[in-house]
């Protein structure tokens, strides 16, 4: 059985991993003013954070389901299935719009997986989901290994300014209000599908360091596991991050993401992120 693999584009993989495992890719959208971007196709995660400096913050879209009725069609003619991995349902309608164009797959079987969460978290589920597709695995074993890695996935992020957050309709203004008072750097994590806080911390520095507390929970079991740093307009603070991490905790393998423009919009620049899974 051949199964496609496909995620949207805040899972943010390079390009590279995407070719080397033939992942498919469906974009969400930037807007600034009139101009609409795709994010990994049209603007770079470096050009959007230079962009918002200059312009007010955009707006973000998610694809539309003609996108994703033609891509499925496309892939109709060379698989048997295809696993369609999002960004949390509980924060945009991406999820939905696969689940609705896998309904107009006609006899092709469409097996959309909700990641419940997004960046590079996200984008560890398609990379295990494409390299079990190459090696043959059928679609609904894949999507069984898909929720068993979900039992062990964490992901915690805090951010500089949480009008982003407030202004995007993804945290209410009484939080955000209250948060720019106190100088809090809350600790945000996905709870059913939405981004709450999980702990209010007063500095950077402490909030980064419950992160590596929560990792260091995890971790302790001595088992396999992969993390992924994430930052926005943040590489030479994630590569730091790397290097103590690594010497803390030698059963974790340790990459480094990043934020892209529709996340970003929503965390605004200099937010960072933790998250981790079992191997």
């Amino acid at each position: 059985m051949k199964t496609a693999v496909v995620t949207d584009s805040t899972a943010y993989i390079p390009k590279e991993i995407r070719d080397k495992w033939n992942i498919h890719m469906i974009p969400l959208n930037v807007i600034f003013g009139n101009e609409a971007y795709q994010e990994e196709v049209d603007i770079t995660a470096a050009q959007f954070y230079q962009q918002v400096k200059d312009n007010e913050l955009p707006t973000t879209s998610q694809p539309p389901i003609g996108q994703f009725v033609e891509l499925f069609e496309q892939l109709s003619k060379d698989y048997d299935a295809v696993i369609s991995i999002h960004l949390s349902s509980g924060i945009s309608g991406t999820f939905a719009g696969a689940v609705t164009a896998s309904s107009m797959a006609g006899d092709f079987k469409v097996y959309p997986f909700d990641s419940e969460v997004s960046c590079m978290p996200q984008g560890l589920y398609a990379i295990e989901a494409a390299k079990m597709a190459q090696d043959g695995v059928e679609a609904e074993k894949i999507m069984l290994r898909l929720e068993e890695l979900k039992k062990t996935a964490r992901a915690y992020f805090m951010v500089d300014d949480l009008s982003h957050l407030q202004r995007g309709g993804r945290l209410s203004s009484a939080q955000a209000i209250i948060g720019s008072l106190l100088q809090v750097k809350p600790l945000l994590h996905f709870e059913n599908k939405v981004i709450v806080p999980f702990e209010k911390i007063r500095t950077r520095k402490k909030a980064m360091k419950r992160i590596v507390d929560l990792l260091g929970e995890d971790a302790a079991s001595g088992e396999p596991y992969q993390a992924v740093i994430i930052h926005a307009n943040r590489e030479s603070e994630a590569q730091e991050w790397k290097s103590e991490l690594e010497s803390l905790y030698p059963n974790v393998e340790f990459s480094i993401s990043y934020f892209g423009p529709v996340i970003g919009t929503h965390l605004g620049e200099g937010a960072m992120g933790l998250g981790w899974m079992k191997k």
